[in-house]
């Protein structure tokens, strides 16, 4: 079966004074259509440019990125980007930045209401539709940037450490309604972080990188059933995967 997303051999470089940056060096990935894989490594493996590159915002220097078997040549539809910074309108209601990209798309009003309408639902943001940003707590902002990506109807979410800037608690009820979300929806997801637990607690696949140059380190399979709930944080299986990739990612720091 064809991967959804397949990295082939993937480099990049960016000039550094004299020399050149290595970012990446020959990157192979595959991720499945409807898998959730979470990627992780110590600061600096290019775990953000790589994301990048399968959203066709930067292209590689070498290899190539396919959607479908097809290459990606530059941003579409059928990936929506997330980043830690929300990026919403502030003059905007929820409902209008939910609709904006529908919008952009050509959308009659009465489709682009029904579908904003179900996005919101689906992130929990119901109540506050027609609430402005500057009213919404940081976890509900990212519920609206999560809800404005999937109105659009992508195949694929790329994620680049969304709940980065959250504190712990709301960290993790986000990480909840992210995976009610993607059970309900099923898309594919490749999710950034720097949180080796929040990597095994939403992934199917958690791809470890390593740096100078970047490149893939390790691919640990989680084999923890759906839903993930609190008693699953706390089993002993939880913590072997855990601590396997944390092993993974941080002895490469102590070496360093």
């Amino acid at each position: 079966m064809t991967p959804k997303i397949s990295f082939e051999a993937v480099s990049k470089t960016f000039p550094l004074k004299d020399t050149e940056f290595v970012a990446l060096d020959r990157v192979d990935l595959d991720i499945a259509d409807r898998e959730f894989v979470t990627v992780v490594g110590p600061s600096g493996c290019g775990k953000s440019t790589l994301m990048s590159m399968a959203a066709g915002l930067t292209e590689p220097g070498g290899g190539r990125i396919l959607l479908d078997g097809v290459p990606v040549t530059g941003p579409g539809p059928e990936r929506g980007v997330i980043f830690q910074q929300y990026a919403l309108f502030p003059w905007l209601t929820v409902r209008k930045n939910v609709e904006f990209g529908l919008k952009l798309a050509g959308l009659p009003a009465d489709e682009r209401r029904r579908r904003a309408q179900h996005a919101i639902d689906l992130v929990g943001l119901t109540d506050f539709a027609d609430a402005l940003p500057k009213m919404l707590s940081g976890g509900m902002k990212q519920r609206c940037a999560i809800a404005r990506a999937y109105a659009v109807g992508p195949q694929v979410l790329l994620m680049d450490e969304p709940f980065g800037a959250l504190d712990a608690l709301t960290r993790v009820q986000l990480q909840d309604q992210l995976l009610d979300t993607w059970s309900r929806e099923r898309r594919t997801v490749m999710f950034i972080t720097h949180d080796v637990d929040e990597a095994v607690y939403l992934a199917n696949k958690v791809v470890v990188m390593a740096a100078r140059p970047g490149r893939i380190h390790r691919v640990v399979e989680v084999d923890l059933p759906y839903p993930r709930t609190e008693e699953i944080r706390l089993s002993p299986e939880f913590a072997r995967i855990r601590n396997e990739v944390w092993h993974a990612v941080y002895h490469q720091e102590s070496a360093a």
